[in-house]
């Protein structure tokens, strides 16, 4: 995805083109948006066996219950009397593993925290690593043709792989894989940004990020990248099919790849695509708003494929029969596919070969 980053977020550039209001000092995937991955929370320096503050009541609730971090201690904001529901869940956990329990006053966890909002709550933890993509175990296309692995180069704004992670575990995915080189690490704004999605699930990394594509792609597996709208700006583009998100026909295993805000997928990953999809304006946009932000273009491209799911479409299915019965049903239109080899809806192969 390309972005452009500003200093309250980041923008995905639909015309494929970097448009920026800012100074020439302050460049799209430059040295301001490059610090971003450093934007955690740490209590000492970020290193083997040191800890870093986590905040918010979802990210702390679930890393208790996933028990994946060490936890140190947990602080909990003085002056709320009667500790209930989650609260007093995390008071419970805390208590049955033995953890120590610190009661601070508001002012002291908004220091902590650096003026984050932490619900009053804290702790002290552990970081967490990204995992090899070596342990996250083969998946051959056979096993089932609707896997869908998100893959993701050079995120480097914390609050951006949060929200793409959140949305990921909520549509489904099923991995996320991470470019170790210049993207963030795991860190507590990733995990508020995440509603603590990121604690509970797998997250892995390469440092061979177009060897990956390149392996799954012999496995019989689409890697489909994500592009602006396909413009002269976009490299290799009459080359790499280019297709709206929402003619894309999800019948075979997909790695969906996203690219750095600033930049977008760089030429070697693009390369190694087999597809490209893009997000379509509904409309003729001004300069300056022809953009989405990288995490919600993420959350429309993932929506767009997993509604595909089968156990999904069954359902809408029978709840379109139960609504309109066969004699008064419209007419089955069959939707427009882009022409490409690995993208042919079942009546099209069929056409294809002579049936």
């Amino acid at each position: 995805m390309r972005l452009l980053a500003f200093v309250g977020g980041a923008t995905w550039c639909c015309s494929g083109r970097l448009v920026c209001h800012l100074s020439q000092a302050v460049r799209p995937g430059g040295e301001e948006l490059s610090r971003l991955r450093l934007d955690d929370l740490a209590v000492g320096r970020r290193s083997a066996g040191r800890l870093e503050l986590l905040f918010g009541l979802s990210p702390c609730l679930l890393a208790l219950r996933a028990a994946r971090r060490r936890v140190a201690r947990l602080l909990l904001q003085a002056g709320r009397a009667g500790l209930q529901g989650e609260r007093a869940e995390l008071l419970r956990a805390a208590e049955e593993r033995g953890i120590p329990v610190v009661r601070p006053r508001r002012q002291k966890l908004d220091a902590l925290s650096r003026h984050q909002v932490h619900q009053g709550v804290c702790m002290e933890v552990s970081p967490l690593r990204l995992r090899p993509w070596t342990e996250s175990g083969e998946a051959r296309p056979g096993d089932d043709a609707q896997q869908l692995w998100l893959v993701l180069e050079g995120l480097q704004d914390p609050r951006n792989l949060g929200a793409v992670l959140r949305s990921a575990h909520f549509l489904g995915v099923d991995k996320i894989i991470i470019s170790r080189r210049n993207s963030c690490p795991l860190t507590p704004v990733v995990s508020k940004a995440s509603a603590g999605a990121v604690e509970v699930m797998d997250v892995f990394s390469t440092d061979d990020l177009t060897g990956f594509m390149q392996a799954k792609a012999r496995q019989g597996w689409l890697v489909a990248g994500t592009v602006g709208c396909p413009g002269p700006e976009i490299p290799h583009s009459s080359q790499i099919p280019v297709i709206s998100c929402l003619e894309f026909l999800w019948d075979r295993p997909t790695l969906l790849v996203l690219g750095n805000e600033g930049s977008g997928l760089s030429q070697e990953v693009q390369a190694s695509c087999q597809l490209l999809l893009t997000i379509l304006p509904r409309r003729q946009l001004p300069p300056g708003l022809e953009s989405l932000n990288v995490s919600v273009a993420a959350g429309i491209l993932l929506h767009s494929i997993c509604s595909q799911r089968k156990g999904v479409a069954a359902e809408r299915e029978r709840e379109q029969l139960l609504q309109d019965p066969p004699e008064f049903s419209t007419t089955f239109k069959e939707p427009r596919v882009a022409q490409h080899p690995g993208l042919s809806s079942g009546l099209e192969k069929e056409r294809q070969n002579g049936g």
